[in-house]
């Protein structure tokens, strides 16, 4: 356990850990790392995650939360435990069922996880709804029924997806079709 203090130069802190990272990928290191897909609705975060994956470090992206561990040549994990708040900690696993329980966790994860590049679309829970009802072969007058809202308000959320989708109108396609494609494929969240 490390005790808490208030860190000050956290800008600078984050610089000297990226370079650390680059360094390390520069001399041959390979890492993969898992992160939330909030990380990429930060600016900030989302640059260094692009600038990282572009040197190396191959990174996927999960919606479901996710423990940060760390495994080091499959002979040691560190598990970040946070036992209470402002109290981080971390765990030292160097037994080998666990290790290999962990590893294959993580193997398991990242083959369900989408590429960093992957185009995702991130959608309310409610367009995601009528998405679903949609990609299920419903009218609109059934994902009303289905949702308890008005026909005019399930128009309004396929004209949202259709935006979020970036699927304009034309006269080849057919966007409903085409956002049930973006859903099935895993490109919407």
């Amino acid at each position: 356990m490390h005790p808490w203090y208030p860190r000050t130069e956290k800008g600078s802190e984050e610089r000297e850990g990226r370079r650390r990272v680059l360094d390390a990928l520069e001399r041959g290191m390979k890492m993969r790392t898992i992160v939330h897909a909030s990380v990429m609705d930060d600016p900030r975060k989302a640059g260094r995650v692009r600038q990282l994956h572009a040197a190396g470090d191959l990174y996927r992206i999960v919606d479901e939360p996710i423990q940060q561990l760390l495994v080091f040549d499959r002979v040691v994990a560190f598990l970040r435990m946070t036992p209470f708040a402002y109290a981080p900690g971390t765990l030292v696993i160097r037994q080998q069922s666990l290790l290999t329980a962990l590893i294959d966790l993580f193997e398991r994860t990242w083959a369900g996880a989408r590429e960093i590049n992957e185009p995702t679309h991130r959608l309310s829970a409610r367009e995601r709804e009528v998405l679903a009802l949609i990609a299920e072969g419903r009218s609109n007058s059934a994902v009303a029924r289905a949702l308890s809202i008005t026909e005019a308000a399930v128009g309004k959320h396929v004209a949202s997806l259709f935006t979020k989708l970036d699927l304009p109108e034309t006269p080849d396609d057919n966007r409903r079709v085409l956002a049930v494609l973006a859903y099935l494929r895993g490109m919407v969240r």
